[in-house]
């Protein structure tokens, strides 16, 4: 049974990802059923299942006389770790990024607010664990971006608010791609831990309006440095490699 379910998944995300990067465009048909089977190897059941999964994200739609259609972009559920993940490996787009950041600036300093009102202690132990492993990386080298990413998303699920923490799947690709960003910076990670452990202490002396200001610093921070590299046409980190590693200071 695990083998079919992977071989479904395996098959929703080729043509998830083949539609995300316009392989086959918006408004046209994708190729008849016969041809996928062979072209995937995989029977006519696995293709039926996998279009209703992509029909369900907004990227297909079926009818009787129109056949499976791709559609425009903006009728596919943004809110979609899939989606979101299939668009990142098609190349971040600026406006893409710029979506996400505009996200980010809305939610975060709201959800870090209510944190600060909710947080648990174990909620608590598990944020200053990722920022010890934050502080770790930048003095002795190591995975600094995975414990930045454990230590934003312990923040959204701090809220205790459902949709939030379910939003925090879809920031995650964002704040990955911020944190390889600053991390490629010279300094970026140090200069960056005092404005972490500012939030953190925000959070544990449960004051709310200082935990949100603190959460706008730095994010506000991470702006700078993602405008500055699409200023500079850099090429942008794709998420399809492991996220780099901070050297021994």
């Amino acid at each position: 049974m695990a083998g079919m379910k992977n071989v479904h998944g395996n098959t929703v995300d080729h043509l998830g990802e083949a539609i995300v990067a316009g392989r086959y465009p918006a408004g046209l048909a994708i190729p008849p059923e016969p041809k996928l089977c062979e072209e995937l190897g995989v029977s006519r059941t696995v293709i039926r299942e996998s279009v209703k999964s992509l029909v369900a994200k907004g990227l297909l739609s079926t009818g009787p006389k129109v056949g499976t259609r791709v559609l425009p972009e903006e009728h596919w559920n943004w809110f979609d770790p899939d989606v979101i993940l299939w668009k990142s490996k098609a190349g971040l787009t600026r406006e893409f990024l710029r979506d996400l950041q505009d996200l980010r600036r809305v939610l975060e300093p709201a959800a870090v607010r209510m944190a600060a009102q909710r947080a648990t202690a174990q909620d608590l132990a598990e944020i200053e664990a990722a920022y010890q492993g934050m502080r770790k990386s930048v003095e002795e080298g190591g995975d600094y971006v995975a414990y930045d990413l454990l230590f934003h998303q312990g923040l959204l699920r701090a809220s205790h608010n459902r949709m939030i923490v379910q939003m925090s799947k879809v920031l995650s690709a964002l704040l990955r791609t911020s944190f390889e960003i600053s991390t490629s910076r010279k300094d970026g990670p140090r200069s960056s831990l005092p404005l972490h452990r500012a939030v953190l202490n925000a959070v544990v002396a449960r004051n709310p309006a200082k935990a949100e200001k603190a959460t706008v610093v730095l994010i506000d921070g991470a702006d700078h440095d993602i405008e500055q590299v699409l200023a500079s046409r850099r090429k942008l980190p794709s998420l399809n490699t492991p996220p780099s590693r901070l050297k021994a200071a």
